[in-house]
């Protein structure tokens, strides 16, 4: 069986665009671009309870995913993660630590990048949302109920501290990203 970028063979691949995780995790992202967009909305300012609520969504996401949803499948394929796991957990680090510093219009045009390649990944007929849905089957809806209860996130205090700084800088690199304009205020 020919591997895909995700890991599993064409011959796996069903078109699961309206299973319900891939449903529900698609509506997630909606509503995170939304806020996104809504934060960076006006050239050079940053709309801060836009950009509060997708800090705080996002965080919340990332934790679904990485809690629920990947576990859950690597157990569904009898213990192996999938392959394009380890690619989403480098951009969940990065996002994560883009989200760390103030916002400013550089670092939500970074987010919106990461992003768009990340999301990529995980929606459509051959996306990760949709692989998840056919294999987990029947366990589908009890793999919802778990992303649903999934608690909010405590989200921390900004920091443009250079340790922050350079985390951030870590992070990026690990996930094959640069950001030049990451020096401290």
């Amino acid at each position: 069986m020919k591997q895909g970028i995700l890991g599993v063979g064409r011959e796996r691949r069903v078109n699961r665009m309206n299973g319900p995780l891939t449903q529900y995790l698609t509506e997630d992202h909606r509503r995170l671009d939304a806020w996104l967009q809504a934060a960076g909305a006006q050239p050079g300012k940053v709309d801060e309870p836009a950009y509060a609520s997708f800090r705080a969504g996002l965080l919340r996401h990332i934790g679904m995913e990485e809690r629920t949803l990947l576990p859950a499948i690597q157990r569904l394929s009898g213990g192996e993660p999938l392959p394009v796991a380890a690619r989403l957990r480098l951009d969940h680090g990065a996002l994560a630590a883009l989200l760390m510093p103030s916002p400013t219009a550089a670092i939500i045009a970074m987010i919106r990048g990461i992003l768009t390649d990340h999301n990529a990944l995980e929606e459509g007929a051959a996306g990760l949302y949709g692989i998840c849905d056919d294999l987990a089957g029947s366990e589908a809806e009890r793999i919802l109920a778990d992303l649903r209860a999934a608690p909010e996130v405590a989200v921390m205090p900004y920091s443009d501290s250079l340790a922050v700084m350079n985390a951030l800088r870590r992070a990026l690199e690990r996930a094959g990203r640069r950001f030049p304009d990451l020096d401290p205020a």
